[in-house]
């Protein structure tokens, strides 16, 4: 069929066609949003799981019902390379100057006057006035450095902002596990002292499934906070997925060629995506059949194996390779981690700095203690594919 009317999108945080599954989310989200409005905002959202689950997409999609609602909004992705406060001053610059405009209230000055001192605090050549004059306006003095602080006037003085429109101030950070312990600490405690002054604020963070870990070693008070496990969809939402873009446009799926890719994805929605857009391809009529499916699994396969598989196996070392070889061979349920070190012939110490840079990679995480497991759905069978390939060779 037609490769542009293909309506399957594989990609990093591409919202699909049919954003199907989610609905509990999205709905406590918006909830959350009116309480807020009210003066009762909720505890922070936090979205935790594999990747390939559809994270960064329901984060996105925060985003936008926010957006929506004409809150301030601010989505970034956390950075090892840079600090959090310089992605979220950046992040923000566009909402708010998109506030700025002649006749301004005295806090919405205020809010914009405190936003460009935070600029301020991690560049000093840089300066935003919003094309206004905000030398008479209160506020300010969010640039001392220290972040708990800067962070905590910043917050202040936008909720107050966006206060004034019946509306609020939405923080929405992705790959959060990422972030350094003072930087959740400070999301934390900003989070706690919102809900104790009323301040119309709401944070999202979304990670991998340590996440939620982090979270509670920074501050023990972040066990309050809003969990959600985002995983694989159902049986009714994985079909939906599939058959819902292409009815719109007027083509159908065969029950057998839908069985085969629920079964070969996972249910796992970048998969779902990757096998819908190889199998529309594949399809010579305007409905899918089962060799379209088949072909399009092995297809999608091939293109899962050099891209999102391998950009991930490309990221460890040879050492750690072999570590993950040796997960592999318990596929992708988990493995205890003296299983491991007896496969290769090492102690559980021995191999414990592999290990660790794994997990600060993201490629692996501890369920459990003693129990490893891979962060990324399919890879055991990635590691068997390359395996037999090398064989074969």
């Amino acid at each position: 069929m037609d490769p542009v009317s293909n309506p399957y999108s594989p990609g990093a945080g591409r919202k699909p066609a049919a954003l199907v599954g989610r609905d509990s989310v999205l709905t406590a989200w918006r909830t959350s949003l009116r309480r807020t409005e009210r003066g009762r905002p909720d505890q922070p959202f936090v979205l935790y799981g594999l990747r390939g689950v559809g994270k960064t997409v329901l984060l996105s999609e925060l985003r936008r019902v926010a957006m929506g609602d004409e809150w301030i909004v601010a989505q970034v992705e956390a950075d090892s390379s840079r600090g959090l406060r310089e992605l979220l001053g950046e992040a923000l610059y566009e909402p708010l100057s998109d506030l700025a405009r002649p006749g301004l209230g005295a806090r919405i000055l205020q809010g914009l006057k405190t936003a460009a001192s935070f600029k301020a605090s991690y560049d000093e050549r840089g300066a935003w006035t919003f094309g206004l004059d905000l030398s008479g306006a209160a506020g300010g003095g969010a640039d001392t450095g220290v972040l708990d602080t800067d962070l905590r006037k910043l917050v202040r003085d936008l909720c107050a902002a966006a206060a004034a429109t019946n509306h609020g101030v939405a923080l929405l950070i992705d790959e959060a596990q990422d972030l350094q312990v003072t930087e959740l600490a400070a999301l934390c405690t900003i989070a706690h002292a919102a809900a104790q002054n009323e301040w119309p604020f709401l944070l999202a963070l979304a990670g991998l499934p340590r996440l939620p870990r982090a979270l509670a070693e920074a501050k023990s008070y972040a066990e309050r906070f809003q969990y959600w496990r985002i995983e694989q969809l159902d049986e009714s939402a994985a079909r939906a997925a599939l058959v819902l873009p292409a009815t719109e446009l007027e083509v159908n799926w065969t029950p057998e060629a839908l069985e085969i890719l629920v079964g070969a994805s996972g249910r796992y929605p970048y998969f779902l995506q990757q096998f819908g857009q190889e199998t529309w391809v594949a399809a010579r009529g305007s409905t899918i059949l089962e060799h379209d499916a088949r072909l399009g699994v092995r297809l999608g396969t091939a293109q899962l194996d050099t891209g999102f598989f391998r950009v991930r196996w490309d990221r460890a070392t040879r050492s750690e390779q072999d570590y993950l070889r040796a997960m592999a061979d318990d596929g992708d349920n988990g493995s205890a981690s003296g299983d491991v070190a007896a496969r290769l012939g090492k102690t559980v110490q021995q191999l414990g700095p592999a290990r660790a840079n794994l997990i600060a990679k993201g490629l692996v995480y501890a369920p459990e203690h003693g129990i490893i497991a891979f962060t990324v759905p399919g890879m055991s069978s990635f590691i068997e594919r390359q395996t037999s390939r090398s064989n074969i060779g």
